[in-house]
């Protein structure tokens, strides 16, 4: 066997429709386009949500709300959830993730106050609420911002 004698297997090819090419060839004069109108034109396709100069959909209904390009997306995390940690121990974005607290990648950490904590931490964080820095504090634990 040589390499011109390759084909393709028998019905793994079809040949095309050429249209417009006779009477005879059963696809001629219309080129089955069917009798003018807008499809049967030279560049007459329709762009789709065209709806034949109704107003469209996408212009009818009201715009709503805004999309914020440059917002950062900052985590919150209550205090309570530091009780998870030893005492003694360093909190920062990689502990969090590695306990589960944290599950999405963000831009920052904010500790906020609610619940309370019992076990001296160092926290280091984007930010802190007020209420939580005077919880981490009074537990004898140290509320960095980084």
């Amino acid at each position: 066997m040589n390499l011109h004698e390759l084909s393709p297997a028998e019905g793994a090819t079809k040949s095309s429709k050429r249209i417009g090419r006779g009477h005879g060839s059963g696809w001629g004069k219309t080129a089955g386009k069917g009798h003018k109108g807008q499809k049967a034109r030279s560049g007459g396709s329709i762009r789709p949500g065209f709806e034949g100069g109704q107003m469209p959909l996408q212009r009818r209904i009201p715009k709503r709300g805004f999309n914020n390009i440059f917002a950062k997306s900052i985590i919150a995390v209550n205090v309570a959830a530091l009780e998870v940690f030893e005492d003694g121990a360093e909190v920062n974005a990689a502990t969090l993730a590695e306990k589960g607290i944290v599950k999405k990648d963000c831009d920052g950490i904010k500790i906020l106050g609610n619940g309370s904590l019992s076990k001296k931490l160092t926290v280091k964080v984007n930010a802190f609420s007020e209420s939580a820095k005077q919880k981490i504090e009074a537990a004898g634990g140290k509320a960095e911002v980084i």
